[in-house]
């Protein structure tokens, strides 16, 4: 399963091996027991990669067997991943929360892999 951590300064992708409906259980449980709010609905997400990534053709590839994502080129230096999941918020109208998917395997590391190389490549651009 991927979780995208959206913050109001930018987001985090993480490759967790726990299955979707196990996590989402215990995010629920967690909320119950500390009497705090949780939303909870089905959603999209997108993010940018760069396009000049040399593996994204075969991620363009392998999302074509995937319903839960799709690629579209923004401009010249971009491209959008969409993924279809879950949202979890403390607040339905919040950005800040938590987005959960689920696909194969292979596309999950796949895309967990670029979006490392990708922030490889922003903080050595940054330095």
């Amino acid at each position: 399963m991927l979780k995208l951590t959206y913050t109001e300064n930018g987001f985090c992708l993480e490759l967790l091996a726990q299955p979707l409906e196990e996590w989402v259980n215990t995010r629920v449980m967690l909320a119950l027991r500390a009497g705090t709010s949780l939303c909870i609905e089905p959603s999209n997400a997108s993010f940018l990669l760069p396009a000049d990534l040399p593996q994204l053709q075969a991620l363009e590839r392998q999302g074509q067997t995937e319903e839960a994502i799709a690629l579209c080129l923004c401009d010249a230096d971009y491209v959008e991943i969409s993924l279809q999941g879950t949202w979890l918020s403390s607040d339905p109208d919040s950005e800040e929360g938590i987005f959960v998917t689920m696909m194969s395997h292979t596309v999950e590391f796949f895309l967990f892999k670029l979006w490392q190389e990708a922030q490889m490549m922003t903080s050595v651009i940054s330095e």
